[in-house]
């Protein structure tokens, strides 16, 4: 009888389901680094603030490359939740990416900037800005450090990035308060890197990322 068929029907329904589930988010995230990288390429072409879709609150500011580590990264505009959720972003209030100063990039611990954890002293980062230019930066250290407490920011008159997320890295609970904290000087400016941590330094990235 065809009544006996149903639960087969909905077993396989349920399963459908389940499967079209899995697929939405990685499919999801793919479209977003498609929709990222066409609005990089704008950006090179000259157009502003060109948001990867209508209604985006960010934008890609530059991009950050890590070949030891097989790293290409679109770097956007601010480090809000929206903004972390499809890449590292840019902490509002530090100096632009390539710009003279300390550039404070967020991201998570477990999508964009797990690769940290693997990066070492002496580790080469490649970014290119918005104008096609690229600038080398050499790994010099890293630090952990409390986002309750303050820290100083670096008083650097040449490029330099400080990359930041969330410690440690196998952490079951997300949103404690250790940060991770990588530093890159610039080594094309005639202030080559020194190869000393900024741990007694740094710059606190409240809100630049959760988990």
């Amino acid at each position: 009888m065809k009544w006996r068929f149903i639960p087969i029907a909905v077993l396989f329904g349920l399963a459908a389901w389940q499967i079209g589930s899995g697929l939405y988010i990685p499919a999801k995230a793919l479209l977003a680094q498609l929709l990222l990288h066409d609005a990089w390429r704008q950006t090179l072409a000259g157009v502003e603030q060109a948001k990867p879709w209508p209604w985006a609150d960010t934008w890609p500011v530059a991009r950050l490359r890590a070949p030891e580590h097989g790293v290409d990264l679109m770097v956007l505009a601010g480090a809000s939740g929206a903004s972390l959720a499809f890449g590292p972003g840019h902490l509002l209030g530090t100096p632009a990416p390539g710009h003279p100063g300390n550039s404070v990039i967020g991201g998570h611990r477990d999508t964009s900037l797990s690769f940290l954890r693997h990066v070492k002293t002496g580790d080469l980062f490649v970014l290119e800005l918005p104008d096609g230019s690229t600038q080398t930066y050499k790994v010099t250290g890293s630090a952990t450090a409390d986002a309750r407490r303050p820290w100083p920011s670096p008083d650097v008159s040449h490029p330099m990035l400080t990359l930041v997320t969330c410690y440690p890295f196998d952490a079951i609970t997300p949103g404690g308060p250790l940060r991770y904290l990588v530093f890159a000087e610039a080594t094309d400016t005639g202030n080559p890197a020194s190869g000393q941590p900024y741990s007694a330094h740094g710059y606190n990235p409240r809100g630049s990322t959760n988990r």
